[in-house]
């Protein structure tokens, strides 16, 4: 099923032929992802990104002719439509500090499971900022790393109070029985507010309702 009605379309960055493979089939697994590119360092990304005009850039760091950061920063000037997404190890987060100041809109690890980092890219694609887990507190631990804290979504100041309400029972792992019944309301009506909320959220199911409520309510 697409996601949002449209195909993302996907650049792959990363000096390993293997990985980019490995990426390339796992992504394309996805029927709303298309990998349209790939390139091997950062001048190789900038040139195909502008060629390509992809709508999503998952960056390696550590590359030779072109790093990552500087790849990000003159995408950031040259398309800054692209969303860059970058992929690392847990040794490298100084430089993903330096590419958060630099635009990137989000991080994961590399042994992030293939269903998470395609979650993280409709995500990004649609305007998030997404923070894998495990190093943005060490990122935010080195010494003038200025990254900042993931924004809210706008969507969700868009929901009304009782939808807020049913959204933040759902990050709670409530049923729509018991948030019925928690709200003293109709089970249907429920349903209602929880239909609502995924249209208004963008979002495809209540667990990734869920987590949207746990990062931002």
């Amino acid at each position: 099923m697409e996601y949002g009605g449209c195909m993302i379309r996907l650049l792959l960055v990363d000096d390993q032929a293997i990985i980019r493979e490995g990426l390339r089939n796992l992504l394309q697994a996805q029927s709303d992802l298309e990998v349209v590119g790939e390139a091997s360092n950062g001048q190789e990304a900038l040139t195909q990104a502008i060629a390509l005009t992809p709508d999503v850039v998952l960056m390696d760091i550590r590359m030779p002719v072109m790093d990552g950061v500087a790849a990000t920063r003159a995408l950031g000037q040259q398309l800054p439509s692209a969303k860059v997404l970058v992929l690392t190890t847990f040794d490298d987060d100084d430089y993903v500090a330096q590419a958060m100041q630099q635009g990137a809109k989000g991080y994961l690890l590399k042994d992030t499971p293939s269903t998470e980092i395609a979650e993280a890219i409709r995500l990004v694609q649609r305007g998030y900022t997404h923070m894998g887990p495990g190093l943005f507190e060490k990122v935010l631990a080195q010494p003038g790393a200025a990254v900042a804290e993931p924004a809210a979504p706008p969507e969700l100041a868009e929901l009304t109070p009782r939808e807020r309400e049913v959204l933040e029972l759902i990050a709670e792992g409530c049923s729509n029985k018991e948030i019925a019944e928690r709200l003293y309301i109709a089970e249907r009506t429920v349903k209602n507010h929880v239909n609502s909320i995924l249209s208004r959220l963008g979002v495809r199911d209540r667990t990734q309702a869920a987590i949207l409520a746990t990062k931002f309510l």
